[in-house]
């Protein structure tokens, strides 16, 4: 696999710890030589090499990108709208991921009250 497995489990493990309604939405999908966690079909974060990728919410995302260990998503070499990736350093402990969980899952939200 291109990403950490271990890496996935505390991803996993993160999404355990989310309302029923929540944990139950949640499927696990191979995109961009990673894996993809969504909710309700929504991208919220995802492993690609050693990064966390996330999605955030446009009204965040100075907010976001102004945190350590924190850059533009650029996988086709060029800056992708409303994706970051966060370091191993920025995640360090569980409280950490944890918060960027919840900045995808927001994103997620959002984009399913539009439709």
């Amino acid at each position: 696999m291109a990403y950490d497995e271990q890496f996935a489990q505390r991803i996993r493990a993160s999404f355990d710890l989310q309302p029923q309604s929540v944990r139950s939405n949640i499927t696990e999908k191979k995109m961009f030589g990673g894996i993809a966690f969504l909710f309700c079909g929504k991208m919220t974060v995802g492993i690609i090499k050693e990064n966390l990728m996330v999605r955030v919410i446009s009204s965040k995302m100075d907010g976001v990108m102004s945190s350590e260990h924190v850059s533009p998503m650029d996988f086709a070499k060029r800056p992708m709208k409303e994706f970051v990736y966060v370091s191993q350093e920025g995640i360090a402990n569980e409280e950490q991921l944890l918060n960027y969980i919840e900045l995808g899952l927001e994103h997620a939200k959002q984009k399913l009250n539009k439709l």
